[in-house]
């Protein structure tokens, strides 16, 4: 008989121990903080459905950019409110654009931050869609011109890392031929290639004030139910010149993460998106659970499913929780 010769707990006896025989470890360069950038100087106005986010002028951006490369977090993405939106999202890829005056100005003070950007239209455009809308649909092959430009944009002004998070088909290939084309073979794509039309985006549209002005992404962003689909979007993605792969949300589908993880040698990463953290927090305000520990074991799961990092909106207080 294996017990009692088999004790279990013999490795969990104290927390020297239980830290000596941990299998995964988080540390603050495991995250990525996401950022809002808004027009305007001093502004940090609270997202009401997302304690303790704001959003930032540029100058208040780059202050938070301070606090987080002390902390040691990996680094930021960016996305954009816009000084003003149209059917074309025309300030997507505008050089002066929001987020592209940030990228310049957090990296003239902070050269050694890692500066990803969200490559999308729905914060630019008019009616809040991903793209260019013909007969009520976003038409696929030229919203690729859009999110190739702004790729350039943000590589001109210095992003080390773009982010497509659009899901239409071919843009990765698009992004990388663009890149190329303009000289910078050095940036890379982290491609958000299972992106489900999920139920858990709905803070994220008044943070970036994206909703859709008409229907909803559903002929773009996956179904939750098809897991073999998104492995397939991952591989397209792969062939197309990606370098790093994302599945989003991370919570309700980490057993993708996992097979990712297990089936793809490239770095795998998850968006512990918008309504993950704002349920957390709606449940640690209301005295149902202890936040230190909720937010560690939840970025544990991620990490511990597959994800070599993760995007999450708990970077600045995990990364104080660890020490």
């Amino acid at each position: 008989m294996s017990f009692p010769t088999h004790r279990k707990r013999r490795l969990r006896v104290n927390e020297s121990m239980r830290r000596m025989v941990r299998e995964t470890q988080l540390e603050p360069a495991d995250f990525v903080l996401p950022l809002f950038a808004c027009p305007g100087e001093g502004i940090r106005k609270p997202i009401s459905s997302m304690p303790g986010n704001f959003q930032l002028s540029v100058d208040e951006m780059v202050k938070e950019c301070e606090g987080a490369h002390a902390l040691g977090i990996g680094g930021v993405i960016l996305f954009g409110i816009p000084d003003h939106k149209d059917e074309v999202a025309s300030e997507n890829y505008d050089d002066n654009g929001i987020v592209q005056r940030a990228i310049r100005a957090i990296k003239a003070a902070h050269p050694n931050l890692l500066v990803m950007t969200d490559v999308c239209n729905c914060e630019y455009t008019s009616h809040g869609h991903c793209g260019n809308v013909i007969d009520g649909d976003v038409d696929n092959d030229s919203t690729l011109e859009w999110l190739a430009a702004s790729a350039v944009t943000h590589a001109r002004a210095g992003a080390d890392i773009v982010a497509p998070s659009d899901m239409m088909d071919g843009r990765v290939g698009a992004i990388r031929q663009a890149l190329d084309k303009n000289g910078y073979q050095k940036v890379s794509i982290l491609a958000y290639s299972a992106k489900f039309a999920s139920g858990f985006y709905g803070p994220f549209r008044e943070a970036a004030e994206s909703t859709p002005a008409f229907g909803d992404r559903r002929t773009y962003q996956m179904d939750p139910a098809n897991g073999r689909e998104a492995m397939h979007e991952m591989e397209l993605d792969l062939e197309e010149g990606a370098d790093m792969l994302m599945v989003k949300p991370a919570m309700p589908y980490l057993d993708l993460i996992r097979q990712a993880r297990d089936r793809f040698p490239v770095p795998i990463s998850a968006y512990q998106v918008s309504g993950e953290y704002s349920m957390i927090m709606a449940a640690v305000e209301r005295g149902w659970l202890d936040y230190d520990r909720i937010m560690l074991e939840t970025l544990t799961s991620i990490r511990r499913a597959g994800a070599d990092f993760i995007l999450t909106y708990f970077a600045r207080d995990a990364a104080r929780a660890l020490g």
